[in-house]
């Protein structure tokens, strides 16, 4: 099975690979030995604000303190 690279760096993964991994909507992806390794990922809620914690460079000292802050009286 072949699977085109577009000019915006996507792929379509063929049908009958995606409906091996029934709900997977993400894939961790590696390189190995020259190959592209696709892993399927179930993301929680949790795993979702975490990522968007690291993009906007906060840590979990920086959330614990504005926890703090938000819960004076």
């Amino acid at each position: 099975m072949l699977a085109k690279l577009t000019s915006k760096n996507q792929l379509t993964l063929p049908k009958a690979v995606v409906s091996a991994f029934p709900g997977a909507e993400y894939f961790d992806v590696t390189k190995a030995n020259g190959r592209i390794v696709l892993t399927p990922v179930r993301l929680t809620r949790a795993d979702a604000v975490r990522s968007k914690l690291a993009d906007m460079g906060l840590s979990e000292a920086d959330v614990a303190e504005a926890v703090e802050w938000a819960r004076r009286e």
